[in-house]
């Protein structure tokens, strides 16, 4: 059986201080029927990404989208170990949106930040960034970082014309309490995401993407064909310029535009602790961070989802991490145990993928 499905595979990306080959504990044959079988579950409707969008959100409210949108192009991913891409279908290096996974792409900005010691996570976000959104009450003024990347902020109010209870999701997944302190509750809330964004652009007085690009992208190598992009509203004033924001999904368009190479890249970073070859591109303590499981919601950590109790996906390993979106129908996910990263885009079924693939490769 033939194990190469595409140009990409055997392409090595970082090879950290690995002792034994990539396909060392591998059985081939499974790997490749994982992977064409997902490339034989695409999500259906997403070449009209207007139309999937709208009939994806349940929104009672506000439900116009103010942010671009990308139209899909089918089933794509990427396996990789130890570094080199072991298998891949679909074309992985065309961008796509990459949805509610763009979240845990902001935790890592927010890591730089840390590493740059301008945040601390459990430091009032007012303590460093002067907003309106964080000063006009007890429980605003009480929010912390952690609180904002953890999603247990409960701030309460409108950004980019978007009221926070608009969001279905916080309802049909959360268990905040209504006018409750920050950390009490935890609720998947866009707005609030979108609140995280506003405050780190603030922070570093300048574009996300500029932030990414410099401190992570260049450095593991990423293509230049990735992008980050806001609303038609969401521009904040910086030292009187006007500086467009991100946002941390594609809820009303906009969000993480990348391929399954890149987010694979940004998957292998995190599997190693924020080192690249020879440099420590995010550091291991912020890495750490992420992965801590939230008090009030241990499936979740900084913006990433765990499975260390299997909620997540209940027969995929323990030790996998994941960043999520559209229900999964963009995945990355990272197991540390089997050096393994797996980028899905538009596949469904995902956790099929999983679990077969993680069958297909021995843990370390």
């Amino acid at each position: 059986m033939e194990p190469v499905m595409s140009r990409n595979d055997g392409e090595v990306m970082e090879g950290g201080d690995r002792t034994v080959g990539p396909w060392e504990g591998v059985d081939e044959a499974a790997l490749v029927r994982a992977v064409r079988a997902q490339a034989g579950r695409p999500v259906a409707g997403v070449d009209d990404m207007a139309s999937y969008l709208a009939d994806q959100v349940s929104d009672a409210s506000h439900r116009e989208v103010i942010g671009p949108l990308l139209d899909g192009q089918g089933a794509g991913g990427v396996v990789v170990r130890r570094g080199a891409v072991l298998a891949s279908w679909g074309d992985p290096a065309r961008a796509e949106m990459a949805y509610s996974a763009t979240k845990s792409v902001l935790s890592l900005v927010a890591g730089v930040a840390f590493d740059d010691g301008r945040l601390r996570p459990d430091e009032p976000v007012s303590a460093s960034v002067d907003l309106p959104e964080f000063r006009t009450s007890r429980w605003r003024r009480a929010i912390t970082w952690r609180h904002l990347l953890d999603q247990t902020s409960q701030w309460e109010g409108e950004l980019w014309s978007k009221p926070t209870w608009v969001d279905a999701q916080s309802t049909r997944e959360g268990t905040e309490s209504a006018g409750g302190p920050p950390g009490a509750g935890w609720a998947y809330n866009d707005v609030r995401v979108n609140l995280t964004a506003l405050a780190l652009t603030v922070l570093f007085g300048r574009p996300l993407p500029d932030v990414l690009r410099e401190r992570v992208m260049t450095p593991i190598g990423a293509s230049d064909g990735w992008s980050w992009h806001g609303y038609d509203n969401s521009v904040v004033e910086i030292d009187g310029a006007a500086v467009p924001v991100v946002s941390g999904g594609a809820h009303w368009g906009g969000g993480l535009w990348i391929s399954a190479l890149d987010l694979a890249r940004l998957g292998r970073l995190c599997l190693r602790g924020g080192r690249w070859g020879g440099r420590q591109v995010v550091s291991r303590r912020w890495i750490e961070e992420l992965w801590t499981p939230c008090r009030v919601k241990p499936e979740y950590g900084l913006s990433w989802w765990l499975n260390d109790d299997g909620a997540v996906w209940p027969h995929a390993p323990r030790t996998g991490r994941c960043a999520r979106g559209n229900g999964g129908n963009h995945l990355l996910w990272v197991d540390p145990a089997r050096d393994l990263v797996i980028a899905s885009r538009w596949g469904a079924q995902v956790e099929r993928l999983l679990v077969d693939v993680s069958g297909a490769v021995a843990p370390n």
